[in-house]
């Protein structure tokens, strides 16, 4: 599958059209420029051709060592590794002096370019449409992204610089073979080989305040320095997933912006990216939240984990920087103490030290999270909860409210991903919260559920006597 890089200088919509190609809007998008700093992918389409579709940050002529230059590196990389290339321009604005200093940049990396004149409806925008042939790079492509005008010519462009080919492929005899074999293959043959399929990839966020390293933490996982990364906090702004072959399992990284302390956010691309950090603890299974080793356990990295707790991922602390601790056997065991006296929610959960910057506890880090998924998946047999639960009633009996017994007659696991179960009895809900809590450790500690919230509801039997309002 082609990839094609949207390029161009900051605030001309590339953002907007990647977002437009992908059929998502999962890219910020904002009015101020240089929303976008780091690359992001997508399966992206224009009518039956599909691709990957790069967003990329606005080309900026900045200094080597600066964050808009290490910006401009990154979309640089992007043109460097895309079979094509959509350069844009805002055609309402019209050709600017960065405009054709980024043009020669394009046209002297060889790649295929589509030259767009993006934001190209109204009279000013046709005006700005036909400047555009100043650039030397061919014919302009007149589309509003915004409003999904001028996609099928966009479509026609790209038939044209890539060639049917490279936009389809060709059938070989092969895939002819293949489409044989498969007609040939019996019904039970069929079951059975849709049964053997590889899972999807495992969806993991890290997650954690600014600067805590998540960016450095993710580029040394994947061997490469893929996201942006620098002294500044708060440079990441989108969630960005990458994919990782980790041991031949696929797993897909999803970095996140910093979350500060809500009453600190005001910024309305800080609230946006909060919110798309928020959005990727939703749809990951499991969740690293990193902290940093030097100032751990503060009051905003507990709120953090105990969001991740309430949405029902699979947690695992990482603490990060730990190569600037001294004492780290010392170090490792406080560190423990107060997390399960802090976080008691999810007792027990993984507490791996890693450095981002050395590359030191990175195995034992995803040992641990493909071992928090395992216990966020897990399923316990009725008879073994039941057995259990006699046990427990014998040994610390639920207490008596206003001089009535409760009755726990009945327990099983209803669901997993996190592991939840129903309790069945009479006057359930007179029962006290240290009792529920009594509960829930005790389902940890035995079934080993640790580092994995674990939901706990109540059933009573209906009273045959009620026959409810008349």
């Amino acid at each position: 599958m082609p990839t094609i890089a949207i390029v161009g200088r900051p605030n001309v919509g590339k953002s907007t059209l990647f977002n437009r190609l992908i059929g998502k809007r999962i890219a910020l998008v904002d009015d101020s420029p240089g929303v976008t700093r780091d690359r992001r992918e997508g399966a992206a389409s224009v009518g039956d051709f599909e691709f990957t579709a790069v967003d990329t940050a606005g080309l900026e002529d900045a200094a080597e060592g600066s964050l808009a230059g290490r910006m401009t590196a990154q979309t640089v990389t992007a043109i460097e590794d895309a079979d094509a290339l959509l350069f844009l321009i805002d055609a309402r604005v019209g050709l600017m002096p960065d405009d054709q200093h980024f043009a020669d940049l394009v046209r002297k990396s060889g790649k295929p370019v589509v030259l767009v004149a993006n934001k190209a409806e109204g009279k000013d925008g046709t005006a700005g449409a036909y400047e555009a042939y100043r650039l030397g790079l061919g014919e302009p492509v007149a589309l509003s992204a915004e409003h999904g005008d001028g996609f099928a010519d966009l479509y026609q462009a790209l038939r044209k610089v890539l060639g049917d080919e490279k936009m389809f492929g060709a059938e070989s005899d092969e895939d002819e073979d293949d489409r044989d074999s498969e007609d040939d293959v019996e019904d039970g043959d069929e079951v059975e080989q849709e049964d053997l399929r590889p899972r999807g990839p495992l969806a993991v966020a890290i997650v954690g305040r600014p600067n805590a390293g998540k960016s450095t933490l993710i580029n040394r996982l994947i061997g490469e320095d893929r996201l942006l990364t620098g002294p500044e906090a708060g440079i990441t702004r989108d969630s960005i997933s990458v994919e990782l072959d980790w041991r031949g399992r696929d797993i897909k990284l999803v970095d996140t912006a910093g979350m500060r302390k809500k009453a600190r956010v005001q910024d309305k691309l800080e609230k946006l990216a909060v919110s798309d950090a928020l959005r990727s603890i939703q749809y990951a299974e499991v969740v690293v939240v990193l902290l940093d080793a030097t100032i751990p356990f503060e009051k905003q990295d507990l709120q953090i984990a105990d969001l991740v707790a309430r949405e029902g991922r699979a947690i695992v602390i990482a603490l990060n920087k730990f190569d600037l601790i001294e004492d780290r056997q010392g170090a490792i065991k406080r560190f423990r103490e107060q997390a399960d006296h802090l976080l008691p929610q999810v007792r027990g959960m993984p507490l791996v030290a890693v450095s981002g910057q050395t590359g030191e506890g990175i195995d034992r880090l995803m040992q641990a999270v493909l071992k928090a998924y395992e216990v966020w998946n897990k399923r316990i047999p009725t008879a073994k909860i039941n057995r259990w639960l006699d046990g427990v009633l014998q040994q610390h009996p639920p207490p008596a409210v206003r001089g009535t017994r409760i009755k726990l007659r009945y327990m099983t696991q209803n669901k997993a991903r996190p592991p939840s179960f129903v309790l069945f009895g009479t006057r359930t809900g007179a029962l006290p919260e240290s009792y529920t809590r009594y509960l829930v450790n005790g389902l940890r500690e035995t079934f080993d559920l640790h580092g994995t919230p674990i939901r706990l509801a109540f059933r009573e039997p209906k009273n045959p006597f009620d026959k409810g309002e008349d």
